[in-house]
């Protein structure tokens, strides 16, 4: 019977556990001159970050390699602890390095 409850009592911990809401994570690049800061909010897959003035959210969608974000105009691409930002077919932020 002890075996039983300490059991359950395991498999109680293991679920508590699984229902805690993930915490969103800021990355902070360099690009150049310009600091970049993403926040990347696990829960739905998605990034975002202020560009022109602006507040992007991104979607994840499929990429070959790394992890893509886009929302039709723009794209957020990242691979180890690099990034770029593209509009449309254009680059207009490289040379991304994550800093923290």
């Amino acid at each position: 019977m002890k075996k039983l409850i300490v059991l359950v009592a395991i498999a109680l911990a293991g679920c508590s556990q699984m229902t805690k809401p993930t915490p969103d994570q800021e990355l902070h690049y360099q690009c150049g001159t310009l600091p970049l800061t993403v926040t990347q909010h696990v829960k739905d897959d998605r990034v975002s970050f202020v560009l022109d003035g602006k507040q992007l959210t991104l979607s994840h969608v499929e990429a070959a390699s790394g992890a893509k974000y886009s929302d039709g105009t723009y794209s957020f691409w990242s691979k180890g602890e690099g990034a770029m930002v593209q509009r449309g077919d254009d680059i207009i932020i490289n040379d991304c390095i994550l800093t923290q």
